[in-house]
């Protein structure tokens, strides 16, 4: 209950700072005591690394969401730190005995007390091999996954309330993106992961180098311990004036865009965080890449979109990237297909007229756009803004002076040609032979089944999802207003016809039954007339409102 309504403080206080824009509540909202507002950005950073690992990591993961919250707090959360203070080298090394089944002493020559780095979730120390060769090892902090459940769990609760009670939770499903969030922590809390994402991506950016990853040890890793190569090296927003006058740093740059963007769209995997703190260049002149805890696997038809979209981005084609935005996003309710593809088209062109304005910008804003006109984009695709940004960003301490959109157009032309290539390759080919010798062998047997039919007259057309949509409201509000009128005519019809008909019983010198016809008809059709002018008055109203809105 502490940690809900610790939670719950935190919403209220940035309630009004456009943190979470949109999260007006149909319902109340919980009691607490008055918490004051705030909008400072460096405050709310503080805030959330004073709740622990779980909020840090939360806010990490918030500042690829410009969707999400405003730009200002994303630069904040961009530099959130996870500096803390390390813990002592005795619980370290239980957890090494524990998880790898051996004492420290017979695993390694030596072990350094003193951490190379401390992080929320691990610490790194030095260590030396039998063989004399040193390496680092990573190990996870005690605890550390409890906790993280825990918040999880209690944050689950707060995300399910969103998406049913605001209108923003509507719009961007928290619990589907705290599933995700959750489903990344599960992976960077699986050291065994990590060391196959070091292998892999070794593997991958063999090809480049200028790059090089630290492997691991196998026999020396489990889940809770990652032994890894020891790479010493300068941070590259740390490099030394002298060092650049010895050594160019614009290859290494040049290096890791194209194969981000090969490990991106060739391999589908996204690192959304090559931040200056996990890329060092080596005394051998190497840019060395670190923390690969967190990746995001992207498939293959996703994929192809992807390159697409960025490919028509840099060549400043507006409406083709608002096409393949929509065509592998969610449509929601109140979807504003115009304004969304008026906003789109003129930021693209903004793009392709200016010089300044970065590619990650660009995605990271046409995901805010589509967000804003109620269309759903893929988290992959905020990813993938978010890491040509960090890119970017790396690229600018490194070699100031690149054309990064120059080398980004460069690659993705390299991209297109090898995936051309692929697809041309033996396999490729065999396989397609095989579809089309399918389609030669029950093509004439189906051509000739559907002609069958068509001669007997059996041919049907059955279109789903109409029941659902607002389409056959409509056409059920059109069927109960014509019902109505019909009633509400043969009532008057036979009300003037009975008029005539002498009866027993009267009222106001006319027969009873008709003047009851009559008045039941003028009720109705006046209820008609009233229900049809109201309702006009509020799609009126609501046009405008949606006008107002653009």
């Amino acid at each position: 209950m502490n940690r809900r309504q610790q939670i719950v403080r935190l919403l209220l206080r940035y309630r009004n700072s456009g943190v979470f824009s949109g999260i007006q509540f149909d319902g109340e909202l919980p009691r607490l005591e008055r918490v004051a507002t705030n909008d400072d950005p460096t405050q709310f950073v503080a805030d959330l690394e004073a709740l622990g690992i779980t909020f840090v990591k939360l806010g990490q993961v918030l500042s690829t969401r410009p969707d999400m919250i405003p730009p200002e707090y994303v630069a904040a959360l961009e530099r959130m730190q996870e500096n803390v203070a390390p813990i002592a080298v005795a619980q370290i090394r239980a957890v090494i005995e524990e998880d790898l089944g051996v004492p420290v002493n017979k695993l390694f020559a030596w072990f350094d007390p003193e951490p190379l780095g401390c992080g929320s979730i691990a610490q790194v120390h030095r260590a030396g091999l039998h063989d004399g060769r040193e390496v680092a090892v990573k190990v996870q902090k005690p605890d550390v996954a409890a906790q993280l459940r825990s918040d999880l769990a209690v944050l689950r609760s707060f995300a399910s309330a969103a998406d049913h009670l605001t209108r923003v939770g509507r719009k961007v499903r928290f619990s589907d993106w705290l599933g995700e969030f959750a489903k990344s922590l599960r992976m960077e809390l699986d050291f065994e992961t990590e060391a196959s994402n070091l292998a892999r991506f070794g593997q991958h950016l063999a090809p480049y180098p200028e790059l090089t990853v630290p492997q691991p040890l196998w026999d020396l890793c489990g889940r809770r311990v990652l032994t890894m190569e020891l790479v010493d090296g300068v941070r590259v927003d740390a490099i030394p004036p002298v060092r650049r006058t010895e050594q160019s740093m614009q290859p290494l740059a040049e290096a890791l865009v194209r194969g981000y963007l090969d490990q991106i769209f060739v391999h589908g995997e996204i690192h959304a965080d090559p931040h200056p703190g996990n890329l060092r260049v080596t005394p051998q002149g190497q840019l060395a890449i670190f923390d690969l805890g967190m990746i995001a696997h992207v498939p293959p038809r996703l994929r192809e979109r992807l390159l697409k979209l960025l490919f028509a981005a840099v060549d400043g084609r507006g409406e083709e990237v608002a096409d393949e935005i929509i065509s592998i996003s969610t449509r929601l309710e109140d979807y504003d297909e115009e304004r969304y593809l008026r906003e789109t088209g003129q930021m693209i062109a903004r793009y392709a007229a200016s010089g300044t304005m970065s590619e990650g910008h660009v995605v990271l804003e046409v995901v805010r756009i589509a967000t804003a006109s109620n269309l759903r984009t893929p988290p992959e695709l905020s990813l993938l803004g978010k890491a040509l940004l960090n890119l970017e960003g790396v690229c600018q301490a490194l070699a100031p002076t690149l054309d990064t959109r120059r080398v980004l157009e460069k690659q993705l032309q390299h991209v297109m040609r090898a995936r051309l290539k692929k697809s041309l390759s033996a396999a490729n080919l065999a396989s397609e032979t095989m579809e089309l010798q399918r389609l030669l062998r029950n093509g004439p047997r189906r051509l000739s089944d559907f002609l069958s039919v068509v001669a007997e007259n059996r041919l049907q057309m059955k279109v789903t999802g109409l029941e659902e949509s607002r389409l056959m409201e409509n056409i059920q509000k059109v069927a109960n207003r014509i019902a109505a009128a019909l009633i509400t005519a043969a009532l008057l019809l036979s009300s003037a016809l009975l008029m005539r008909v002498p009866s027993r019983w009267t009222l106001l010198g006319y027969p009873t039954f008709a003047i009851l016809l009559f008045v039941v008809g003028v009720v109705i059709g006046l209820g008609l007339i009233l229900s049809s002018l109201l309702f006009d008055r509020r799609t009126r109203a609501r046009a405008h409102e949606e006008r107002g809105h653009r």
